[in-house]
């Protein structure tokens, strides 16, 4: 287990003990978002790197002794993480890049990454004894709480998710035995309608970016893919972005592995919005602080990704500030177009908003933020299951064939085949 040493505010640096506060900073409200922070120096002295990469366990637990989580603590049993790394030869051609890699997140219990925060609210939660735990989501967070919470008899689970999310998102829920409610209105009302209620109920919020523990879930990704790369990170890491929560954990897992001392660098981080929704890329743009920002409208394909205030808005811009990297935004229709080539090139079947990666490596290559000779891992983020109807629109080209071989012939005559 890593001792946390101090919860630390991202916009004013305030201090407090581990114990003093549990969600955001007191003096700067909700965009002051907490740092869960260690003694680097200890961890580093007590944790071997090569006895770490021996261990057994092929879920996120093999990092436990880098995260807030006791040896002898429950919990979650549901296999987060560790999921595959792919190299993708036929990417690197197709952008003349020397390597890439896509690490495909579609590959957790839920179909997304969102399961590795909550497996360590849900560690958190089961430490302090909580009954109901809470979240507002677009629909992925939700169902990784939903599901890894499914086998936590002592815990509820209660969700807040727009009406408008794609009914496959909300048919998991339901299976999963969650108590669902469908707000008739955005994913930042349903957001301020979890936040309400938890505080007036005392229930655990899992919530984005006001929940620390869910960085540090998150982070997880970024220790995977520095331990199946031998510790020899990429230059460059394209993830999509909503909230800002991923590519602030992604730029926490290898900034941690940095201070251990454990790679040489931390990559340069690309964050990829959807042009209708793209709160973060428009502040990065302008140089604003994120105690500046305002909601803004946000309309997109990619729900995943669609938010009008994104809820991890100081650690993102950070992420990329510090990293020398970039926000940047791509059309929905570039998105549906990155579903089937992502998959065609890579055999990774990607959610709209995990395609979005895809598409913004393309744009960055054109507008030269990634040079020719940089290697680059992609982050995707949720399994094209997630989203069947977004899949649907952006293929097309079955031909239906009675049962006589005359017609096969036909139509094989039409895809070239013959």
């Amino acid at each position: 287990m890593a001792e946390i040493t101090e919860l630390r505010c991202v916009i004013g640096g305030c201090r407090f003990a581990p114990d003093e506060v549990e969600y955001t900073c007191p003096e700067h409200g909700e965009a002051g978002t907490l740092d869960v922070l260690y003694d680097y120096a200890a961890l580093s002295a007590s944790v071997d790197r090569d006895a770490l990469s021996a261990s057994q366990l092929s879920n996120i637990w093999r990092y436990r002794a880098l995260l807030p989580v006791d040896s002898g603590s429950r919990v979650p049993p549901a296999a987060v993480g560790w999921t595959p790394l792919y190299e993708a030869p036929r990417i690197a051609d197709q952008f003349a890049l020397p390597r890439v890699w896509v690490k495909d997140d579609g590959a957790n219990p839920t179909g997304s990454l969102k399961d590795r925060a909550s497996a360590l609210v849900l560690a958190q939660a089961l430490q302090a004894e909580y009954k109901i735990v809470s979240a507002a989501s677009t629909g992925n967070a939700a169902a990784a709480l939903a599901g890894l919470g499914a086998a936590l008899p002592e815990i509820d689970v209660l969700i807040f998710v727009p009406a408008s999310a794609p009914a496959a998102k909300i048919a998991q829920l339901l299976v999963y035995g969650a108590l669902v409610l469908l707000v008739e209105g955005s994913y930042d009302d349903a957001f301020e309608l979890c936040m309400e209620i938890c505080q007036d109920q005392g229930w655990y919020i899992r919530n984005t970016g006001v929940n620390p523990f869910t960085t540090e879930g998150k982070k997880t990704v970024a220790l995977e893919i520095a331990e199946q790369l031998d510790w020899q990170v990429p230059d460059v890491v394209t993830v999509s972005v909503g909230d800002g929560s991923i590519i602030s954990g992604i730029h926490k897992g290898f900034q941690d592995l940095a201070e251990l001392g454990w790679i040489d660098r931390v990559p340069r981080l690309i964050g990829v919005q959807a042009e209708g929704s793209a709160a973060l890329a428009d502040a990065f743009a302008a140089g604003l602080a994120p105690e500046a920002m305002a909601r803004q409208p946000a309309n997109t394909i990619a729900d995943s990704i669609a938010a009008e205030l994104p809820r991890d808005r100081a650690k993102a811009l950070r992420a990329v500030r510090q990293t020398g990297g970039a926000f940047l935004t791509v059309s929905d229709d570039e998105i549906l177009a990155a579903i089937p080539r992502l998959a065609q090139l890579s055999g990774v079947f990607a959610e709209p908003a995990a395609a979005a990666s895809f598409a913004g490596l393309g744009r960055a290559l054109r507008i030269g933020l990634v040079d020719k000779d940089e290697t680059v891992c992609l982050v995707s983020t949720g399994n094209g299951l997630k989203d069947i109807d977004g899949a649907r629109k952006s293929v097309t080209g079955a031909l239906s064939v009675p049962p006589e071989i005359a017609a096969v012939k036909t139509a094989l005559n039409e895809f070239g085949v013959l």
